[in-house]
């Protein structure tokens, strides 16, 4: 996994021309990972603020390294984004497949040396990967002096043989709500897909409604008088399938654990499912300060930090410590909260109580969970049909 030193040392190929708001707890997420996969990254985006941030045409935010690699990103629509997705890796597992069965078909025309290491690469890293490109290279230039259709097709195909990193990206209003459906389906599926939830619980790009990521207490577009019923917890819905990787984030927390998340996530060759706390001018802050914001929402139990991981016999990671602030005085610096107080103080300490109450039950559940064992999942590559 690389360090943050040597993260800061890699070119970014997501720029700071994305126009999103200023402050926007979004975009970190998007920067860190073109940083860590930009150069083999397939991004199906759902509409909503990363959408219109990062197709903001004529003009975008995503561009290229200094080998002319960068990500291919699409958005499609707000309630079939995982499906999009889902295809995607569909498609390059496809292609995978092809590849490889015309570089078998192709017996004496390619050394036997470089036809094994193609078909034999651990793409388990950046090394890895980067052996794997050097050996495609040697391919197309034996393939060009062949005269043969396979040859020629397998010279289109060619790239497929290095290990692409699919992630779906959106909000909660699409992951929690209307995309839930779409994204439950591909979670189930067993294939190698990533998915990054950028978490402002609640609808930002559409005027701040209500979300069922929207916690208990605050106050948001057809929820005035503050929510009233508790969060999804998503990440659980997702770890109960056993074979789902799950991690929940928050780069002004704790930026290792967030850097090791992504690390793992994309390494682990199944499903995988991140939710990044992202902080939104809709929230009532002050932007400038939000990410040491951030960690107050971790310290007060608000947002337990955790990697689920099935390759680990203890499977559930609790990686935040117990909660050491009160969760009114995290409460009290954002006006999604506090509003209600100044409306109707008698109903802001009713749902101010059953908040905290959300609060401690989810952190003894959690603590429960990173006690449990199960046999390790290893999911492999993923089948290609």
């Amino acid at each position: 996994m690389p360090t943050v030193k040597e993260l800061t040392a890699r070119p970014t190929v997501f720029t700071g021309g994305h126009r999103a708001c200023a402050g926007c707890g979004e975009t970190p997420y998007v920067k860190l990972l073109t940083q860590l996969f930009g150069d083999r990254l397939l991004v199906a985006n759902a509409t909503g603020c990363s959408s219109i941030y990062g197709g903001n045409l004529p003009t975008t935010p995503w561009t290229t390294n200094a080998d002319g690699r960068g990500p291919a990103w699409a958005n499609s629509l707000f309630e079939d984004n995982a499906e999009f997705g889902y295809g995607m890796r569909l498609a390059l597992d496809q292609q995978f497949g092809q590849a490889r069965r015309l570089l078998g078909e192709l017996n004496g025309a390619i050394p036997a040396e470089l036809k094994q290491g193609l078909l034999e690469a651990e793409q388990d890293d950046e090394a890895g990967i980067a052996a794997q490109r050097e050996r495609v290279v040697e391919l197309k230039q034996r393939l060009a002096g062949l005269d043969d259709p396979q040859a020629a097709r397998l010279a289109t195909l060619a790239d497929a043989l290095v290990r692409k990193s699919v992630w779906i990206v959106g909000g909660d209003g699409w992951a929690y709500d209307i995309g839930f459906g779409g994204l439950d389906h591909v979670l189930a599926s067993g294939r190698d897909v990533n998915v990054l939830v950028l978490d402002t619980e609640v609808y930002s790009n559409t005027g701040g409604q209500a979300s069922k990521s929207t916690p208990r207490s605050a106050v948001a577009k057809f929820a005035a008088g503050g929510k009233h019923t508790a969060k999804k917890d998503l990440g659980l819905i997702a770890a109960a399938y056993g074979d789902v990787y799950v991690a929940q984030v928050a780069l002004g927390a704790d930026n290792p654990q967030t850097v090791k998340a992504f690390a793992e996530a994309e390494a682990y060759r199944g499903p995988s499912l991140i939710i990044a706390y992202s902080h939104c001018i809709a929230h009532g802050i002050e932007m400038a300060t939000a990410m040491a914001h951030q960690k107050e929402a971790a310290d007060s139990g608000y947002w337990p930090l955790y990697r689920h991981d099935p390759r680990r016999a203890q499977p559930f990671q609790l990686d935040s410590r117990p909660p050491k602030l009160p969760l009114a005085e995290f409460t009290a610096k954002e006006n999604r909260f506090a509003s209600i107080v100044r409306a109707n103080p008698a109903e802001a300490e009713e749902l101010a109580a059953e908040e905290q109450h959300d609060v401690d039950e989810r952190w003894r559940l959690y603590e429960r969970l990173a006690t449990a064992e199960h046999d390790p999942v290893d999911p492999g590559a993923p089948p290609a049909e």
